[in-house]
């Protein structure tokens, strides 16, 4: 299948009037055709959205380092947000929901006397006061799955501390296992270098878990092969109480509100930092771009729709709550969601969501249209001479919802946690063998963890793909994935 962009004729004069009065557009000068989607993204400059993740660094500054759902910051940065669509003209959603706030109390692991850097994975079970201490097991390293069947733990594991790869299976499927054998405390150790951040995916009960860096995790298995009797501390504790917090959303007035094209960011961060490049880059991408439809002057084919989530670091509840909350006439609305989670990563890739399979094949099922979504950001770079690399198409963020309803989905990454390849230098500069971003998920996720390029270049991709397909009367091909 190939994407070609369809061209309409706006019929201005029975909707430029409507615009005028709700305050969204100038009167139009005598515009009869679509605008270009190219000058509209040229028109999103870096000092703009820059200005947006500005605002966002004073809030988190403001409100103790972060910007998490459930706290003063989120709904600060809530409140900026809806501020300037609300000042744009545009009418604001505050959608509610309740939620599981976690929040880290402790987190520290002893071998012997000497510290290793733990992070607890969202969700754990904690420890009592003070942690417990315990002998320290380390399941085979070369094990194709480790930790992924229950009879990986052996009757070895009751009453210790046991350290498992990270790899194939859930980190919530190896806390459950080693739980289930008798162990006290579960160490993921990252397969790849760097620390490890993790979630066990919703409340359990059983062993707390941690994740540590592939470094330690090796020294750690060296040192119990010297003395197998070697003891070790952990100390992990969460705060969890129900809270609640909100989505926006806003929504053109004009355009066919039967055909939708929808696009979203997670607002909120993690506890720990202010999340600038996760994810204030895709907030303020959004951000920008829906600001610059507004001040364009000129309606659309078809209904823009705009989201920004909130708890999505907490299991990407604001987007499943909204899904959730439309009915099937409502779903079907919805042309297609494009979904923007860190766009400015400072070891940056530029990165298309993969719904072709071209590189990866996809963990979730691929809703038909998805290709034709991914298409738009390809032939943009493509025609404008960036380079650009596939991104697993995998579910792990907002789009899940949307996907699972059957919506074609697409959208942007500069990565995370992954370690860049020299590949990846060669079409991107930066520094291989370290992570695409060194801070995710981490109080150094500040305003000078944002790769300006990388935002620049995103933000306009932003910008086309949302005109390009608010202009076309037919923007998808619901056969191309079969």
């Amino acid at each position: 299948m190939t994407f070609r962009t369809r061209r309409s004729t706006l019929v201005v004069a029975t909707t430029s009037a409507a615009l005028v009065a709700a305050g969204l557009v100038a009167t139009p000068a005598g515009a009869t055709t679509d605008p270009d989607p190219s000058s509209f993204a040229s028109g999103v400059t870096t000092k703009e959205v820059l200005r947006h993740l500005e605002a966002l660094q004073d809030i988190a500054d403001e409100h103790g380092g972060t910007r998490a759902s459930g706290t003063p910051g989120y709904d600060a940065s809530g409140d900026y947000v809806q501020g300037l669509l609300e000042d744009a003209g545009y009418d604001v959603e505050r959608q509610p929901f309740d939620f599981v706030h976690t929040e880290t109390i402790a987190a520290t692991f002893l071998v012997g006397a000497a510290p290793v850097e733990v992070i607890v994975m969202e969700y754990s079970p904690s420890t009592a006061e003070g942690g417990v201490t315990a002998p320290l097991r380390a399941l085979p390293a070369d094990d194709p799955t480790p930790g992924c069947e229950p009879t990986d733990f052996d009757g070895s594991v009751a009453g210790t501390i046991v350290v498992v790869s990270r790899g194939v299976c859930a980190f919530g499927d190896k806390q459950a296992h080693a739980t289930a054998a008798g162990a006290v405390g579960v160490l993921v150790s990252n397969n790849e270098p760097g620390p490890l951040v993790g979630t066990l995916g919703g409340p359990v009960e059983g062993a707390p878990a941690g994740g540590i860096s592939q470094e330690d995790g090796v020294a750690l298995r060296a040192q119990l092969a010297a003395d197998p009797a070697l003891p070790g501390t952990l100390d992990l504790r969460q705060l969890r109480e129900n809270r609640t917090t909100f989505n926006l959303i806003a929504q053109t007035p004009h355009g066919d509100p039967d055909n939708v094209v929808m696009l979203g960011a997670h607002l909120d961060s993690v506890v720990e930092g202010p999340g600038i490049n996760d994810n204030g880059t895709g907030s303020a991408g959004v951000l920008q771009t829906a600001l610059e439809l507004a001040w364009l002057g000129q309606p659309t084919q078809n209904a823009v729709r705009f989201a920004w989530w909130g708890a999505e670091e907490s299991g990407l509840l604001g987007s499943l709550e909204y899904v959730a909350s439309l009915d099937e006439a409502q779903l079907a609305q919805i042309t297609g969601y494009l979904n923007f989670d860190m766009i400015g990563s400072p070891n940056y890739v530029i990165g298309v969501y993969d719904a072709d399979q071209s590189t990866y094949q996809a963990p979730v099922a691929v809703p038909p249209g998805s290709e034709s979504l991914e298409q738009v950001f390809t032939d943009y770079f493509d025609g404008t001479g960036q380079p650009w690399v596939d991104t697993e198409f995998s579910g792990r963020s907002d789009y899940q919802g949307f996907i699972e309803a059957g919506i074609p989905a697409s959208g942007l990454f500069t990565g995370a946690d992954d370690v860049k390849t020299e590949e990846e230098v060669a079409l991107f500069g930066g520094t291989a063998g370290i992570p695409h971003d060194p801070n995710y998920h981490a109080a150094a996720d500040d305003l000078a963890n944002v790769d300006l390029k990388a935002l620049k270049i995103n933000s306009r991709a932003i910008a086309f793909a949302t005109l390009s397909l608010a202009t076309d009367p037919s923007p998808l091909d619901l056969t191309d994935n079969g």
